[in-house]
């Protein structure tokens, strides 16, 4: 079985948002693998202890993106590919295109990716990239269960407070959910053999995508960080002094006309 895991490298969860003319700065910053690819990543060694088979990790990203790919390495993925970005704005759309070319021309049998990035929040480079291949998908996924023919695999589903089972025919992609493993760490000894694993560096041009698919097909035009909370309000006397005070408050806000 060939299981590939798809990983980003995020800003260290501990770091503080910097802005600089409407943009994230990176200077300075930590970066790690997203902690919610940790969780595929563990889930896809466990499936291969189980079933058999290898496990790559797969990343589109800037020179930076081979820390990522060397610890996932580390952790006991058996080789890496690495998709060099180009310097010019992909987004969710673009991304998933990336790698649905190299995972045509270099199939999987179960691909497992982070239920979302911690940095971006959207959710939809992985379930992009398995309707754009044509196989069957499941998101968040908290238990999952490879067939013992491993032609199939059994998930459950976080549905907003609810469970939801499916069953997926292989080959197929299911994103890791909060719950489904612990991820282990990396040894010495992982840190060691990383260095001798192989880590396959592609560029864009290898996959033989177009102009217009690597137009990113949406735009962001600034970031800004949210408004400083402001020191909330006691409202003091009788219930209806209390009232009339909130409702004067209100206006006064503009949130009641």
């Amino acid at each position: 079985m060939r299981i590939v895991v798809l990983v980003k490298q995020t800003f260290d969860t501990e770091e503080r948002i910097q802005l600089d003319q409407g943009a994230v700065s990176e200077e300075g910053v930590k970066f790690i693998i997203n902690p919610y690819d940790e969780y595929a990543l563990e889930e896809a060694l466990s499936i291969r202890e189980k079933h058999g088979g290898t496990v790559t990790a797969l990343s589109v990203g800037p020179e930076r993106t081979g820390e990522a790919l060397r610890t996932a390495l580390a952790m006991g993925a058996d080789e890496a590919v690495w998709i060099e970005e180009d310097g010019n704005p992909r987004d969710e759309y673009t991304v998933s295109k990336v790698l649905a070319a190299y995972l045509t021309g270099s199939p999987a049998d179960l691909i497992i990716a982070g239920h979302f990035s911690v940095d971006n929040g959207a959710g939809q480079v992985a379930i992009r990239t398995a309707c754009q291949l044509g196989i069957p998908h499941a998101a968040a996924v908290t238990k999952a269960d490879v067939s013992a023919d491993a032609r199939s695999i059994a998930v459950e589903r976080d549905a907003e407070g609810d469970t939801e089972s499916a069953v997926l025919s292989l080959p197929a992609l299911f994103t890791a959910q909060q719950g489904l493993n612990e991820p282990r760490y990396p040894t010495l000894a992982g840190i060691m053999k990383a260095k001798k694993k192989p880590l396959k560096r592609i560029s864009l041009n290898e996959l033989g995508l177009t102009e217009e698919a690597l137009t990113a097909g949406t735009v962001r035009i600034a970031i800004e960080l949210p408004p400083k909370r402001q020191a909330g309000l006691i409202l003091t006397g009788e219930l209806h002094e209390q009232t009339a005070k909130l409702a004067k408050q209100l206006l006064d806000d503009g949130r009641l006309s």
